[in-house]
């Protein structure tokens, strides 16, 4: 009798470690791309800086990229109610704003992105004042966005 091929067979520890670091990437990528694509390369480090900042942290937010940049009502391009949101789905490296992103998520998921924020885990737009900002003080301003590092150690 002739041996069947399994028709799956699992995947080794490292493809499955490759698969998942460039999940990574890419919800990094889009949330670079959706909170801050008008920012300019410094405004969207930033904004990879807060996310792994967080991830560091780890707990409340998460303790991984997908976790931190997908908990609800944390990264605004995340909540369905957005108008980014399906925008967020749909870009692709055509995009020169996401293949930069994507190159920046990269750098950050292999830990060769610097910290140009000093350590912030919250930031907002310039020109509105969200309840937990009130008695802060920033750490940088970059472009339209001020940083906070409110999670101190």
């Amino acid at each position: 009798m002739k041996k069947l091929e399994p028709l799956f067979t699992a995947p080794s520890k490292s493809d499955a470690a490759a698969f998942r670091r460039e999940l990574e990437i890419d919800v990094l990528a889009r949330t670079i791309w959706g909170e801050a694509r008008g920012e300019g390369s410094a405004g969207m480090q930033a904004v990879a800086n807060v996310v792994l900042n967080r991830a560091r942290r780890g707990g409340w937010w998460g303790d991984d990229v997908i976790a931190v940049c997908q908990k609800p009502y944390q990264f605004s391009c995340w909540n369905k109610d957005d108008p980014n949101y399906r925008r967020l789905q749909r870009v692709d490296t055509n995009d020169l704003y996401f293949a930069t992103a994507k190159r920046m998520a990269r750098r950050a998921v292999y830990g060769a992105l610097p910290d140009i924020t000093e350590g912030a885990d919250h930031y907002h737009a310039a020109g509105i004042t969200p309840l937990w900002s009130a008695g802060e003080r920033p750490v940088a301003v970059i472009g339209n966005h001020i940083f906070y590092k409110l999670m101190k150690g």
